[in-house]
């Protein structure tokens, strides 16, 4: 059950706000219903997407994200190589105590060129585990991920390598991202069996237009008591404006999400009307309806937010105070057809 506090953000242009903790999964863990997800803080010279934020233009965002009480903040190492882990922890150091965040930073993509430049060996992991806390500015993390399944290590060696991550301090819990069920519960079963740390939350693809986590991963999320922390909860975007309106700087250049959607955007473009509809009945803005359809979803924890603007912020914390009616999600979900599988890989 999730817990509230109440934030005043007249000043911000709403009348009024509130912010919810729950548990992640079964730990102990208190995090805010809304994570800002920060891959959208780095240097657009040093990686693949050039609509990031530089850390000038980050910082009020991560400090405003901090006043509607967001408490948790996700990162990667790969993002920006390290450039979004740095400009985080920064902002985090001057603007919050360290106890009274979750950070959250993954591991596995490419850092450098050559043998042993990325993936979740033993050297890997505890070689990037230790950059990335350099780069935070911090003995440790609250949730260490990797970011994806890793075929050419078994995942033996990646288990017990991150529950000596655990073992040392370094992090506080492990987590996953992005993959099959059938890996997951892999090794969710090598940890349990060794007595290592086990996973507590799944980072996974999810949303009103890409629903194809509901068949496997998400009851077995629900079977093991596992965490769910919604990447791309709004579809880059595609949720939250007309169908027809001007692309904006990150849906003409980011391929990844164009990837992820352009293929089924027919089909897609009937399920984002009857959100637009929606929010037309409700007189509210359709990212309330996009969140509140995935805040009711379980096991839901905490959708993962890419804001890069302040009123993506305000918008995404509207949305708790949203609870759709039965007939309302299926309204929402009728038109929806499989959707090839993206993400895994």
């Amino acid at each position: 059950m999730a817990t509230t506090r109440r934030t005043d953000i007249h000043e911000h242009g709403q009348e009024d706000g509130h912010m919810e903790y729950t548990k992640l999964g079964t730990t102990g863990l208190d995090v805010s219903r809304i994570c800002l997800g920060c891959m959208g803080f780095g240097d657009p010279e040093r990686w693949i997407h050039k609509w990031v934020l530089d850390e000038e233009r980050s910082r009020p965002v991560i400090r405003h994200a901090l006043e509607l009480g967001v408490t948790f903040f996700d990162t990667a190492n790969v993002y920006s190589l390290g450039r979004s882990e740095e400009i985080v922890g920064r902002a985090l150091r001057d603007y919050a105590r360290r106890d009274e965040v979750v950070i959250a930073t993954k591991v596995h993509g490419t850092m450098r060129d050559g043998p042993n430049g990325g993936g979740l060996s033993r050297k890997a992991i505890l070689s990037e585990i230790d950059h990335s806390l350099a780069r935070l500015g911090t003995e440790y993390v609250d949730l260490y991920q990797i970011h994806r399944w890793d075929p050419l290590t078994p995942i033996e060696e990646t288990m017990e390598a991150l529950h000596d991550v655990v073992r040392a301090g370094k992090a506080r819990y492990i987590g996953a991202s992005a993959m099959w069920a059938w890996q997951f519960q892999r090794a969710l079963h090598v940890a349990e069996r060794r007595g290592w740390t086990r996973f507590v939350s799944m980072q996974d693809h999810l949303n009103l237009l890409y629903r194809e986590e509901e068949r496997e991963m998400l009851p077995l999320c629900r079977a093991e008591g596992i965490g769910v922390i919604p990447y791309s909860p709004l579809a880059s975007g595609r949720l939250t404006r007309e169908w027809s309106a001007d692309r904006t700087l990150r849906s003409e250049t980011d391929q990844i999400a164009r990837s992820k959607y352009d293929a089924t955007a027919d089909t897609d473009q009937q399920v984002v009307e009857r959100v637009a509809d929606l929010a037309r009945r409700r007189d509210v803005p359709r990212v309330h309806i996009a969140l509140a359809w995935l805040l009711q979803k379980s096991p839901v924890t905490a959708p993962i937010i890419g804001a890069t603007k302040i009123s993506h912020l305000d918008d995404a914390v509207g949305a708790l105070s949203v609870t759709l009616t039965a007939d309302e999600v299926a309204y929402l979900e009728e038109p929806y057809v499989p959707h090839p599988v993206v993400g895994h890989q």
